[in-house]
């Protein structure tokens, strides 16, 4: 059987989306996807991002990560999006993305995928589970198959969010814990996939 195809699409503003995602790629290849990693598109005004050298200097470091497109979404038979939480939501930045995907969900063309989800806040409590929860709204219209980690790991009971990975920014950059985590999920999405894709071939 061809092997899970496995889009990884994020927004990261200063590196810590970005640090969960790329774990998340090392675990869904360990578990044999094939995985494209994809950000989205900076919305923020240069201005606004030029407040923050931490901000400039990660869009920097990440220019050569190729930007997500419908094409990313149609060839993916599970997706995991990352996104920091504002005010409890995702990132406008994903947000506009995900706002362009209308034509693929009249067609049908982002149904029966699996679909998962993960987040940073600056704070402990700061939002996590409402960003991943409404995320959770999206997939729900496009008809996709949620797969949270839920507490099928014993890392999760030490990150403690079954809904998805999630990291206080506010601790420092993502430990090895939340690295696990983010590998942990992404290997649960894609032996679901697989398993969705033999049956669906059979």
């Amino acid at each position: 059987m061809e092997p899970v195809h496995v889009a990884i699409i994020y927004y990261s503003a200063t590196g810590t989306i970005h640090t969960l995602a790329q774990a998340a790629v090392e675990g869904a290849e360990k578990a044999g996807a094939v995985v494209r990693l994809r950000k989205v598109a900076e919305t923020a005004p240069p201005e606004a991002v030029g407040v923050r050298p931490e901000w400039e200097r990660h869009l920097q470091d990440t220019a050569g990560v190729a930007e997500a497109g419908h094409d990313d979404l149609e060839w993916a038979d599970a997706v995991l999006f990352g996104t920091p939480t504002r005010f409890g939501n995702p990132a406008s930045q994903l947000r506009a993305f995900i706002d362009t995907t209308g034509p693929l969900w009249f067609q049908g063309r982002l149904a029966d995928k699996v679909y998962s989800a993960f987040t940073a806040s600056n704070t402990a409590h700061g939002g996590q589970e409402s960003t991943l929860l409404a995320l959770a709204n999206t997939f729900y219209h496009w008809g996709g198959i949620i797969v949270p980690p839920g507490y099928t790991d014993p890392v999760q009971f030490r990150s403690g969010n079954p809904y998805g990975t999630s990291h206080v920014v506010g601790d420092g950059p993502p430990g090895e814990v939340a690295l696990q985590a983010a590998r942990h999920q992404a290997r649960r999405v894609v032996d679901t996939a697989a398993a969705l894709k033999a049956r669906r071939a059979a």
